[in-house]
């Protein structure tokens, strides 16, 4: 292992050591130090065992050692703010507890702002995605804009599974009372720690708080991407209206030009009859040629008008039936009544009052 070591003062000291050495001197076993890409927090001989994915850390009453940190965001990390969080300088809530409180309470900051930075990097282009998708002034879609709003909602679908599991771990600590209490190691080995812990400074309770308030946090996060994973569903629905409406309006336009060429072609058949090789009277007078193409565009115009009305009168929404003055004026009286039945229920949690004066 590739070993970050950090003590009370913030100090830092590099330096690599075998697997079984180390949990040799730990007093651990191998098992314990299997790191998967999984997340849990757990106690073992006195020690805790943090796995955050790629963040591998154990921690003990004196020190916190990081394992395998070649990472590039987590060396900025480790170099730049962990070790001033740790000395106090990063003014941590915990600074005034034992140093386990800092060092758990440094790695779930760095976490859940991990999180948080990449909830705030696809959350503007989530939104400027939208914004051109809906736009109701475009006739079609475009498809790079899809395709990155795809990519988009698949990595906030990763963001709302990490922040699942987030929560469900620290939820699986603050269920159990004796893992919150084994969390607090200079309890147990500190004599001077207990003694305050006793006479007023319960050190699980302060544990409890911190991981509640990471929890609450983790929360506000989830509720984030679910509404942003909301707002991406309703606009699918309002870009497959605005493609109804467009296909609409083409369907609508292609009968009415329909209905104008059966209305020309009806009336093109005296045309077609005039060109036959027969010969009558009519085609030695001048006049006839405009007064037959005359009587073909006002025939041809009037059946295409005739269609173009029958279609609207059938396309058109009906009109609301009346409703007499008589009901028009009980309608306020019937939704107090709706709103009174709904105070019983409190179905969304509303107090009486806030809903009455609504």
């Amino acid at each position: 292992f590739l070993q970050m070591k950090f003590d009370k003062e913030g100090n830092t000291t590099y330096f690599e050591k075998k697997k079984t050495e180390l949990y040799q001197e730990l007093g651990l076993q191998a098992r314990d130090l299997r790191f998967q890409h999984v997340m849990s927090i757990a106690t073992r001989n006195n020690r805790i065992i943090m796995r955050m994915e790629f963040l591998k850390a154990v921690i003990t009453p004196e020190f916190l050692l990081i394992l395998d940190y070649r990472n590039l965001s987590l060396e900025h990390w480790l170099l730049n703010e962990l070790a001033s969080q740790l000395a106090g300088e990063g003014q941590l809530v915990t600074y005034s507890l034992p140093f386990e409180f800092r060092a758990i309470e440094a790695i779930l900051q760095y976490w859940i702002s991990k999180l948080q930075g990449r909830l705030n990097t696809l959350q503007p282009q989530i939104l400027e995605t939208l914004e051109a998708l809906v736009d109701p002034n475009h006739l079609s879609v475009d498809r790079s804009k899809l395709h990155i709003i795809l990519q988009n909602g698949k990595s906030l679908s990763e963001l709302e599974t990490d922040v699942k599991v987030f929560k469900e771990t620290i939820l699986e600590i603050l269920d159990e009372e004796e893992v919150i209490e084994e969390l607090c190691l200079s309890k147990w080995t500190d004599p001077q720690v207990f003694e305050e812990s006793t006479s007023g400074i319960d050190h699980a309770e302060e544990m409890e708080l911190l991981l509640e308030n990471y929890y609450r946090q983790a929360e506000d996060l989830l509720n984030e991407a679910r509404e942003l994973r909301i707002l991406i569903d309703d606009s699918e629905s309002i870009i497959f209206i605005n493609l109804d409406s467009h296909r609409n309006v083409m369907m609508r336009l292609n009968l009415q030009l329909t209905m104008g060429t059966f209305s020309v072609s009806l009336f093109g058949l005296i045309g077609v009859a005039f060109g036959m090789n027969l010969e009558s009277s009519l085609e030695e007078d001048p006049r006839i040629f405009w007064l037959v193409t005359g009587i073909m565009f006002l025939g041809s115009g009037l059946i295409w008008r005739r269609l173009l009305s029958f279609l609207g009168r059938h396309l058109e929404p009906p009109l609301p039936p009346h409703v007499p003055a008589v009901l028009k004026k009980s309608q306020p009286a019937a939704g107090r009544v709706e709103i009174k039945t709904g105070l019983k229920g409190e179905t969304f949690g509303l107090s009486r009052g806030t809903l009455t004066n609504q």
